[in-house]
């Protein structure tokens, strides 16, 4: 029997398991309704219309929790149901599931390496389609491979392309003499000092974003990322105003940031492999390559007409990470509006956006910062 058959038999059989318009359907009759029809479910779902009739002390299902289950949507409160009712879940992991293809392999790997509970493994694993595809981070990478890749050829040079006068003239470069076109508060995320940069980002937004994509859907990776590109502009505004900025490295540490907050924050339910190491050489990687900006804002290797690149972009990558990134990943499939901690966090971030705004028109008058001409 498919949803629609389920809908359509719960609907028809509504007034006999809820009589008197409760809202609510008594254990009894809703365990008979499930042993009489033989309701062809996946076994993860059976598994949690079960877990949520015996979690209930009070004898009585709620119809809408019923109804979002079958709907794939799910609320806190039916989650806290499902704990209640693990050890039910708990009969079958993914590991031993055999007999599988590639593609759902790989749904499981992907399962392990960023969801931290077993009923929420399985919960993604049995849900998971192909549509959407998570098509963001492959396109982001993409644009930014190409952009670079043009570049490469219109200069002659692969690396630390930001020493080259006519690399600064791109449109696409956040430069503070350019700070009232907008458009370039983001697009410098398509922008890359060189080929290690970008290698260094492409190669952690596929390793990282695609799965987080993947688990968490296309709209609140997209955002995080996002975010974090555009607090990474304001906050070189701010804090290193003469700079210009260029790579993703903004929005790749807030990605990354959020998934190592997020295995720190579940280290017990995490069982991806070799976790401490892979951790280790993660912070090792990400602390070399901001050492690296460091170094070439400040000791530049060759002689440049102007500040090079700033390197606060990472670390307010990283801020955003830790903050709305963390709280995004704790929320798998549940409402993100209807948490207050969100809520706070949006406030927090549109307090910063507006005080970036009034910063960006008053303040380099008002301080009278000397800004490098631009190009």
């Amino acid at each position: 029997m498919d949803r629609s058959s389920l809908f359509q038999l719960i609907q028809e059989q509504v007034s006999k398991l809820d009589p008197e318009n409760t809202g609510f359907i008594a254990v009894e009759n809703f365990t008979s309704l499930v042993e009489h029809h033989e309701l062809q479910l996946d076994p993860s779902k059976l598994d949690m219309l079960l877990a949520l009739v015996q979690s209930n002390e009070e004898g009585q299902v709620c119809y809408q929790e019923l109804i979002e289950l079958m709907s794939s949507k799910r609320s806190s409160s039916f989650r806290r149901a499902i704990a209640n009712g693990r050890r039910t879940l708990q009969r079958e992991i993914l590991l031993d599931e055999t007999g599988l293809g590639l593609y759902k392999r790989f749904v499981r790997y992907v399962a392990y390496e960023i969801l931290p509970c077993e009923t929420d493994r399985r919960w993604y694993f049995h849900q998971n389609r192909l549509c959407p595809p998570p098509v963001f981070i492959a396109i982001v990478t993409i644009v930014q491979i190409i952009v670079f890749m043009c570049y490469g050829i219109m200069l002659n040079k692969w690396v630390l392309q930001t020493y080259q006068p006519d690399f600064m003239k791109s449109p696409l470069v956040y430069h503070p003499g350019h700070r009232a076109q907008v458009w370039r508060f983001f697009s410098y995320m398509f922008m890359h000092v060189g080929l290690e940069q970008l290698g260094f980002n492409a190669l952690l937004q596929l390793m990282i974003g695609v799965p987080l994509e993947m688990v968490h859907g296309i709209l609140r990776i997209s955002l995080l990322y996002m975010a974090g590109v555009l607090a990474g502009s304001l906050t070189v505004s701010i804090t290193d105003m003469r700079a210009p900025v260029v790579g993703g490295s903004g929005g790749v540490y807030a990605l990354c940031s959020a998934h190592l907050a997020n295995v720190v924050m579940n280290w017990a339910g995490m069982r991806c492999p070799y976790k401490l190491l892979r951790m280790i050489l993660a912070l090792v990687c990400m602390s070399s390559e901001v050492g690296r900006a460091v170094w070439l804002r400040f000791s530049p290797p060759l002689p440049s007409s102007g500040p090079q690149p700033s390197f606060m972009a990472h670390l307010s990558g990283a801020v955003v990470g830790i903050s709305m990134g963390l709280l995004i990943l704790r929320s798998y499939e549940e409402s993100l509006q209807k948490q207050c901690s969100w809520w706070v966090i949006v406030f927090s971030f549109i307090t910063f956006l507006l005080f970036a705004i009034f910063w960006n028109i008053f303040a380099y008058d008002l301080l009278g910062v000397q800004i490098p001409p631009p190009p």
